[in-house]
C-alpha cells in the first residue's frame, strides 16, 4: 500500500487548486529563461571534428546538412559496451518523427556516441531508427563538450558535469549541444545536461531499468 498522502475530493481539489498559481508562474519564467538564454554568448568552435557516417568522415559544419542550426544529442554509448543506453534510447525513438518538424525550422538533428559506426548501425536497424547517428570514437567532441572523461581525470576525483554542479559517475554522461553556421563559421550556442522531463511523473526521474547487456550508465547523477 503506498504511504503517499491520500486525500478526499474537495481537499484535493483545494490542494490542486492552491498548486495552480504556481504553475501559471512557472511560463512566465521559463519565458524569461529561454530569453536570457539566447542572449547568451556564442563561442567559435575552432577545432576539426571528423566524426564516422555512413558516408565517411563528416566534420561537424557537414553535420549540419545544408541548414544554418543544428542540435547535437550527446547518446551515452561506449566502445565496449554492447547496446546503448536505455535512457538515450528512450529519447532516440521519439526523434525519426520529429526531425521533418526540426527541418521546417532550419534545423538539423544528430546524434552521436563513442562506439564504433557498426554498432549504432546494429542499434538503429534493431530498433527501426533512421535518424542520422555517427561515431565520434576518434575525435575530442564528447571530452570537449563535458559528457565525457578520460579515466585518469575520474580517477583524479577532478570529474565534473554540467558545469560543475554535479559529479561525474562513469565515464560518460547525456547532454544536448546547440550550434550555429554563419558563412561557414560554426558557432556553439548552447549545451544542457541530465534529464529533467520525466519530473513530471508521480515517481520523478528515479532509476532506469537495466538489461544485463547495458552498464549502469542510467542511474541519476
Amino acid at each position: 500500500m503506498t504511504d503517499h498522502q491520500i486525500a478526499g475530493h474537495d481537499d484535493w481539489v483545494a490542494a490542486r487548486g492552491r498548486f495552480v498559481a504556481k504553475e501559471k508562474e512557472f511560463p512566465r519564467l521559463r519565458e524569461e529563461l529561454s530569453r536570457e538564454r539566447c542572449e547568451l554568448p556564442w563561442e567559435c568552435v575552432k577545432k576539426e571534428y571528423v566524426f564516422e557516417g555512413e558516408n565517411g568522415g563528416e566534420t561537424l559544419a557537414h553535420l549540419f546538412g545544408g541548414r544554418s542550426q543544428l542540435i547535437v544529442y550527446h547518446f551515452m554509448y561506449e566502445p565496449d559496451w554492447d547496446i546503448g543506453c536505455e535512457s538515450g534510447s528512450f529519447w532516440a525513438d521519439n526523434f525519426n518523427e520529429i526531425i521533418p518538424h526540426l527541418n521546417e525550422r532550419d534545423m538539423s538533428l544528430v546524434a552521436t556516441s563513442r562506439a564504433p559506426l557498426e554498432k549504432l548501425q546494429a542499434q538503429a536497424k534493431h530498433f527501426g531508427w533512421t535518424f542520422k547517428w555517427v561515431s565520434c570514437v576518434g575525435n575530442d567532441f564528447n571530452l570537449d563538450f563535458n559528457v565525457w572523461l578520460a579515466p585518469e581525470t575520474l580517477a583524479r576525483g577532478e570529474a565534473a558535469y554540467t558545469y560543475g554542479s554535479k559529479k561525474f559517475t562513469g565515464p560518460s554522461r547525456p547532454g544536448i549541444s546547440a550550434f550555429f553556421k554563419d558563412a561557414g563559421q560554426v558557432f556553439h550556442t548552447h549545451s544542457t545536461y541530465a534529464r529533467v522531463l520525466l519530473d513530471l511523473l508521480p515517481g520523478g526521474v528515479g532509476e532506469w531499468p537495466l538489461t544485463a547487456k547495458t552498464p549502469s550508465c542510467c542511474a541519476s547523477p
